[in-house]
C-alpha cells in the first residue's frame, strides 16, 4: 500500500523539521513526501529549511513541494514588485537567513539552487484519493481553473465550508492548536513558528507526527 505523508508549514523552524523527519518511518522508495509550502519567514533558520528541501528534491522523485504565500511573496520581493508586504510578513528574518551565513565570496544572497527550488514549486498535488493545497479551494470550482490568489491565500471560505471538492483536501496555511479533521479536509498547520508543534500526517491511516 502506498503511503503519502504530508508536512505543514515549516516557516524557518530547522531544528523542528529535522526531528520530524527522524520521527517519520517512510521509504522513499515506496512512499510520497508531501510538502505544503511556507518553508521561509518569520522563523529564524530559513536558509537551511530551504537547503535541506533542495537537497531532499534532488535525491528523491517523489519527495513533492508546493507553493506557499510566503514563497510567493518572496518571488514579488525579489521582482521588486511588492517590497513592503514581504517585509511585514516575516520577510526581513528570511533574510537575515540568508545574509548572515557564510558565503563563499562572489555567492549571491540566495544561492542559485535556491531560487531554482522556488521556481519548480507546484501549485497544488493530486492523487487518486487527495487533493494537497497550500490554503484551499473554492466551491464549485474545478481543480485546474483555480485561481493561484485562493490556492495559496484563501482561509474561512474554505476551512468553514462543507462543499465536496471530490476527494479529501490536506492543506496548510491556518495555524491551529491541533489538526484539523472534517469530513472533507485535513488541516496541518499547527503554528509551529509561534511556539506550537510542527506536523506530519500519514495517510491514509490518518497517523500524526509532531514535534
Amino acid at each position: 500500500m502506498e503511503r503519502i505523508y504530508a508536512v505543514g508549514d515549516i516557516h524557518g523552524c530547522y531544528d523542528k523539521l529535522l526531528v520530524l523527519m527522524e520521527k517519520i518511518d517512510i521509504n522513499f522508495e515506496s512512499d510520497t513526501l508531501v510538502f505544503l509550502g511556507d518553508y521561509i519567514d518569520r522563523g529564524p533558520q530559513s536558509f537551511e529549511v530551504v537547503a535541506y528541501l533542495a537537497d531532499l528534491k534532488k535525491k528523491y522523485t517523489n519527495a513533492i513541494f508546493l507553493k506557499g504565500n510566503h514563497e510567493e511573496m518572496l518571488e514579488r520581493y525579489l521582482s521588486g514588485e511588492d517590497r513592503i508586504t514581504y517585509l511585514v510578513n516575516g520577510g526581513q528574518q528570511t533574510l537575515e537567513s540568508y545574509m548572515n551565513r557564510d558565503r563563499p565570496e562572489g555567492e549571491p544572497v540566495i544561492p542559485s539552487t535556491h531560487l531554482e527550488f522556488f521556481k519548480t514549486l507546484r501549485i497544488y498535488y493530486e492523487t487518486q484519493n487527495y487533493i494537497f493545497v497550500h490554503a484551499g479551494l473554492k466551491n464549485k470550482v474545478p481543480l485546474e481553473k483555480q485561481k493561484t490568489e485562493d490556492l495559496l491565500w484563501i482561509r474561512r471560505r474554505f476551512i468553514e465550508s462543507k462543499y465536496d471538492y471530490g476527494k479529501m483536501v490536506v492543506f496548510g496555511h491556518t495555524p491551529l492548536h491541533e489538526p484539523l479533521l472534517l469530513p472533507n479536509k485535513i488541516g496541518i498547520d499547527t503554528g509551529a513558528v509561534y511556539g506550537n508543534r510542527l506536523t506530519c500526517v500519514r495517510l491514509p491511516e490518518l497517523v500524526f507526527y509532531t514535534v
